[in-house]
């Protein structure tokens, strides 16, 4: 999908939202504020913002679409992510609202003045909700949208927190006692939870998230399929919006080839990822020998280092310059693992016991993807 068919999908789901929760917020508020039902005006309100949470999709989504400049090269799809901050804070804070709310309406309790009629009126607005709050969550889906996915999982737990509502207010109408301030309780913790999950994930996006695995496990395919490729390591994926990537990746090819006879394939192949794959890509290129004895020895070497060190997780770049007597490697380790330093001077110890004349150029590295 481009970038123009995602923006109007989301664009469409957003005035839609809008509309709609506009629409059952100001049914619930007024049948509500009529059965004095603490739960009924409190998920009226929570539609309100819900309407806001949509609009500002609607705004994030036309400003992230503005094309590259010299203050932002990359252009502007972050602004997606920041608008999911804000509307990670407004579900927040329209749970803490209905806490509020409810906690006031056990120690303060009211009359309610509820009816078979506000039950089913509830009850239609109950299933209007569904079916939006899977809608977006859908076109979220397909669209890789944090922000639509956010505010699709808060308009399905609105549906069914009035299943609660509609419950405690059957429970009313038979028995005369109410439940209403308990449920504003429970759907406000649903509500309060939803816009910390929001935030958590919009926040990590901000930071900078390790790139997707899915998109990281074709561009590998892609690449080590290429001519003249004996294999690719050490990608980056840096994201700047949705499906917006620029990366960087390292490919090995035999030392014994010039740059100028794999340019071809990798300028084509550098092509390809950027039309296919929304990601501009950067190659580093190491010189690799694997055919002579010294370097099929030096190989079965190291991978001894590597299997008994349990924070090492493999090598690569190997390469043994003859002119200047320096073996070089680099090994990949995995996060848990603290002292550097200490693994470096493991590993050197570790080969000039075998190989003394070779001075050592090692490199330490996490995987990024």
């Amino acid at each position: 999908m481009n970038e123009s068919s995602r923006q109007e999908r989301i664009i469409r789901t957003s005035v839609i939202g809008i509309l709609v929760n506009l629409l059952i917020a100001a049914v619930k508020i007024m049948i509500g504020t009529l059965a004095s039902s603490i739960a009924i005006v409190s998920e009226g309100i929570n539609n309100a913002t819900d309407a806001g949470s949509s609009f500002l999709t609607y705004i994030g989504t036309k400003l992230s679409g503005k094309h590259p400049d010299e203050k932002h090269p990359f252009g502007y799809g972050r602004i997606e992510y920041l608008t999911g901050m804000v509307v990670g804070v407004l579900i927040l804070y329209a749970g803490l609202g209905m806490l509020k709310e409810s906690v006031e309406g056990i120690l303060h309790p009211s009359d309610m003045n509820v009816s078979i009629l506000t039950v089913l009126i509830v009850a239609g607005t109950a299933v209007t909700k569904f079916i939006l709050g899977m809608y977006t969550i859908k076109v979220g889906k397909s669209v890789e949208s944090e922000v639509l996915l956010a505010v699709g999982e808060d308009g399905r737990n609105d549906s069914y927190f009035s299943g609660l509502t509609i419950l405690s207010s059957v429970i009313f109408l038979f028995t005369g006692f109410s439940l209403d301030a308990y449920a504003g309780i429970v759907f406000s913790f649903v509500v309060i939870k939803s816009g910390v999950d929001t935030l958590k994930n919009t926040a990590s996006d901000l930071i900078g998230r390790s790139g997707k695995e899915e998109l990281a496990r074709k561009l590998y395919k892609e690449i080590r399929a290429t001519d003249g490729v004996i294999s690719a390591i050490d990608m980056m994926l840096h994201d700047y919006g949705p499906d917006r990537y620029s990366g960087s990746v390292n490919i090995e090819i035999d030392h014994k080839r010039s740059i100028g006879e794999v340019y071809e394939e990798i300028h084509r192949l550098q092509l390809r990822i950027m039309e296919e794959y929304h990601v501009t890509m950067v190659f580093g290129i190491y010189a690799v020998d694997e055919d002579t004895a010294a370097i099929v020895d030096i190989r079965r070497y190291i991978g001894k280092f590597v299997r008994v060190n349990e924070h090492v997780k493999s090598f690569h770049a190997l390469y043994l310059s003859k002119e200047t007597g320096t073996l070089y490697c680099d090994l990949i380790v995995d996060y848990a693992l603290r002292d550097w330093e200490e693994l470096r001077e493991s590993f050197v110890e570790y080969m000039k016991k075998q190989y003394p004349e070779y001075e050592i150029s090692l490199t330490i590295e996490t995987e990024f993807v």
